[in-house]
Formats: structure tokens, C-alpha cells, sequence
């Protein structure tokens, strides 16, 4: 473990004079890749059983997922437009009943989301290669949940439904040349609650809001 801290912190050290040298990229069309995780927040989860006339409210409890996804925009100088698809996935890691407290084991299920996100982001430019910047964006995500049990219990069925989402976050461009440059950043993501499987005999409410952070190649023609 130490060795690999050493190797790192050692190429750290040898791109600080190439940081140092390169200019910040010119204003045009850009595209990004990145990846990083995302950290969903807890989610009430109402389940209707209409066969039965009962009423469950849970909060679901992820694990720790990943966020990944692409852009393709263009950079004004200090404005940047652009068009975002991005893909976020988490486990569920439990479910407790809201009502009397009771968690339920081993359960299995997960939550994916693809989005497609219109973003806007103020860059501050100064004298150095490193640009703070902030914004944020609106769009629609296509929500998936498995099938979702606990041990034989089937707690929620899968379902998948599109619904209005939309993120804050902000960050760093960090210029390697005028054509490339990193972007470490942070986005807040949420979307409006998704009703799963509205039309079978139990519905499920979900909505999800996560916290990413992600490390990213911006490239400009």
C-alpha cells in the first residue's frame, strides 16, 4: 500500500511542471468522457397492494454505485452549453419498514438510471490552467428497479419509468494543452418520484436523489 502511495504521489509530483506550463483550452465544441461513484441518499418507498387494499411505506438503504456517461457541448469562454448521457447504478443494500421498524435480510435488488440531462456551466477563468466551475442542468432519467426480494419475499417487482430529473454541481478543468484537460467535479442528481408497475396489481413510488463525483478527459476541436 505504501509503495503504490509513493508511485503516485510521485507522478503527481512530476506533472506539476506540465500543469504549471499548459494554457487553458480555447473556446469551441468540446466532448468528455468520465466515470466516478454515486452515493444514492436513503428513499421512501410506497407500495400499493390493490388486491388486498393495503399501503406499505420502507426506506431503502443503497450501496455505494457507480456514475458514468459522456458530453458533447460547446464553450462560449465563459459559458459552456452542453448535452450529457450518463448512467448511474446501486445495490440495495436494506429495506425497513417505516411502520414498526422491522429491517428485512438479505435482500437483493438494485436501481439503475439513465439520464439525459441539457447542462449549463459558468467557467472562471484566470491566469492559471485550473477553472473552477459551477452549473447545473435539467432533463429526464429512465428509472430501473429489479425485482427486489428479501430472502423468498418478493417486496418489489420490476418496473422501469421515465421521469424529470435535474442536477447541481461544480468543479475543476485542469488544462493538459489547449486540446485536452481533466475535470474533476461533483454533481448533486435528482429526479421526481417514478411509479413502478401502475398498472398490475401493486404499484411501487420511488425517487432518487445521489451524490457523485467523478474524474473526466474533455477534449476540443
Amino acid at each position: 500500500m505504501k509503495r503504490h502511495l509513493l508511485v503516485v504521489a510521485a507522478v503527481a509530483v512530476l506533472m506539476i511542471p506540465a500543469i504549471c506550463a499548459a494554457t487553458p483550452p480555447v473556446p469551441g465544441p468540446y466532448t468528455s468522457v468520465f466515470a466516478g461513484v454515486s452515493i444514492p441518499e436513503n428513499s421512501n418507498v410506497t407500495t400499493n397492494d390493490f388486491f388486498f387494499n393495503n399501503t406499505f411505506n420502507d426506506e431503502v438503504e443503497f450501496d455505494i454505485g457507480v456514475y458514468a456517461g459522456g458530453t458533447a457541448g460547446f464553450d462560449f469562454g465563459y459559458l459552456r452549453l452542453e448535452g450529457e448521457l450518463s448512467y448511474r447504478y446501486s445495490d440495495i443494500n436494506s429495506v425497513t419498514d417505516k411502520l414498526d421498524g422491522f429491517q428485512f435480510q438479505n435482500v437483493d435488488g438494485n436501481l439503475g438510471a439513465f439520464a439525459f440531462m441539457a447542462n449549463a456551466f459558468v467557467d472562471l477563468h484566470n491566469a492559471s490552467p485550473i477553472t473552477p466551475y459551477f452549473g447545473g442542468g435539467a432533463g429526464f432519467a429512465v428509472l430501473d428497479l429489479s425485482d427486489t426480494f428479501a430472502g423468498p419475499v418478493l417486496l418489489y417487482p420490476n418496473g422501469s419509468e421515465a421521469v424529470f430529473a435535474y442536477q447541481v454541481g461544480a468543479g475543476l478543468e485542469i488544462a493538459l494543452n489547449p486540446m485536452f484537460s481533466l475535470d474533476v467535479g461533483y454533481r448533486y442528481f435528482a429526479t421526481d418520484e417514478a411509479d413502478f408497475n401502475s398498472n398490475s396489481l401493486s404499484s411501487t413510488n420511488m425517487k432518487l436523489e445521489s451524490h457523485n463525483a467523478m474524474v473526466g478527459l474533455r477534449m476540443k476541436f
